[in-house]
């Protein structure tokens, strides 16, 4: 049996933390036993063993970054053992050589070291004299500055003596503005005035210059009781993902408002039929996923990509659905959403959310997508504009249903009405196409029988 190495678990994966082990080395497990648990840079989910047999070796404990591809545990079968016992002799051969290897090292380096030796005897200490020997000179110049030979050599007037010597300032650093370079009172308390002025300007930087001051665009100082929080492999590529996709995407952005009493009433109305005891109920995001898919058969331009010097037009619609969870945002795929019913998108979407939230997703159900619907009315958002999830060419962003006043004829009445809001990718659509689009949305949500057929 091969070692199991770690999964490539998304495209974009390049390396996975080992969260921990479900099973013990030693442990017996049946291919489909979850024996761990990974994240990846989109999610943190369970790993099935693909193996019958014993886990025997675990290379790589809980909470270890391994590389794709990297072995993190062997799974042998019956009197198999792990290939980590045939490789112990090579690594206890290692330590031999090296003894070896690090003698003929030491005296190659003892030859090298014996000629710059006697080098080191003769010039060295030679710069090092000829260095003192230059910088002595250069240390007694300023013992000559303050002479009081020299000082009293300065034309000074004696009331310009009298105030240097308060003021602490030396007269043979101050220039004279008087007859012949005399240096005068007014002299002095300049000299004076200029030298505080430039301690004031070299201690002010420390005291009230912040980093953040200093380097627009960083983090202010830290709060007190602050804390950082280190980034998941989740959040990374969500970040990630955000930065490819509104720096070179163009986006647009176009919106609607759905008259949604129609919607509301045939909800109602398959709510008091029953709806089947045992299935679950279908909601208001269930007739809008199917609407979308619907909507995207009739102008099937818009089920697209950019690819460099062509557009790609999909042939069937691969639904992604927007799963808030813990982590941060997944997108599970419905593939051929145009194959399916109201009912059977319903279970669908009901089932990627529950095993996305409890990390039991399989890589391929959250990969690929031709686009994206993302709701937050149930979230209390009234409309909002979400970020393309590339190399997708739009997403949907879906408002809550609000009760609101309307006009009907010559009366106001109260009405319900929704907004979504379509985020384009300009290379694969234009505004007329986006348009075409939501006009067979709002013409299929209006009429919800549509979607039953």
């Amino acid at each position: 049996m091969p070692e199991i190495q770690m999964p490539k678990l998304s495209d974009t994966m390049t390396e996975g933390t080992l969260v921990s082990w479900k099973k013990k080395k030693g442990d017996k497990v049946s291919a489909g036993d979850v024996i761990a648990e990974i994240e990846t840079d989109k999610a943190t989910m369970e790993w099935e063993s693909p193996e019958d047999g014993t886990l025997s070796e675990i290379y790589v404990e809980g909470g270890g970054k391994v590389n794709v591809g990297d072995k993190i545990a062997f799974i042998g079968g019956e009197g198999e053992e792990a290939p980590k016992k045939e490789e112990a002799p090579e690594k206890e051969d290692k330590p031999k050589e090296k003894p070896a290897e690090a003698k003929a090292e030491e005296k190659e380096q003892k030859k090298a070291e014996a000629k710059p030796a006697e080098k080191k005897e003769e010039k060295p200490s030679e710069k090092k004299e000829e260095k003192k020997a230059e910088k002595k000179p250069e240390a007694e110049k300023p013992a000559a500055k303050i002479d009081k030979g020299e000082e009293a050599r300065v034309k000074a007037s004696p009331v310009a003596r009298r105030v240097a010597a308060e003021l602490g300032v030396d007269l043979a650093s101050v220039k004279g503005t008087g007859p012949e370079g005399r240096v005068t009172e007014t002299d002095v308390r300049g000299a004076a005035k200029s030298k505080t002025k430039a301690v004031e300007a070299s201690a002010s930087p420390a005291r009230t210059v912040s980093p953040a001051q200093k380097q627009p665009g960083r983090l202010p100082p830290q709060q007190a009781g602050a804390s950082r929080i280190q980034l998941s492999g989740m959040r990374k590529i969500i970040a990630q993902r955000l930065v490819e996709s509104l720096g070179p995407i163009p986006h647009f952005y176009l919106t609607i408002e759905i008259n949604a009493a129609s919607l509301m009433a045939a909800r109602e109305e398959l709510k008091s039929a029953g709806e089947g005891a045992e299935t679950s109920k279908i909601t208001v995001n269930d007739f809008v996923l199917k609407a979308a898919v619907q909507a995207a058969v009739k102008v099937p331009r818009v089920n697209a990509s950019f690819d460099g010097d062509a557009i790609v037009q999909y042939a069937d619609v691969d639904l992604g659905v927007a799963v808030a969870i813990e982590d941060g945002l997944l997108t599970p795929v419905i593939r051929a959403a145009q194959n399916k019913s109201l009912r059977e998108i319903s279970e669908s979407v009901k089932d990627l959310a529950s095993r996305a939230r409890n990390k039991r997703m399989k890589p391929e159900e959250f990969q690929g997508g031709t686009f994206t619907v993302s709701n937050l009315g149930g979230m209390g958002i009234d409309s909002f504009s979400a970020v393309i999830n590339p190399p997708q060419g739009f997403i949907l962003a879906v408002g809550k249903v609000t009760k609101v006043p309307v006009i009907d004829g010559d009366q106001i009445v109260v009405g319900s009405r929704m907004s979504i809001t379509m985020s384009c990718d300009h290379r694969v659509i234009d505004g007329a196409l986006g348009a075409e689009y939501l006009e067979e949305l709002r013409h299929l949500l209006e009429n919800p029988a549509l979607l039953l057929v």
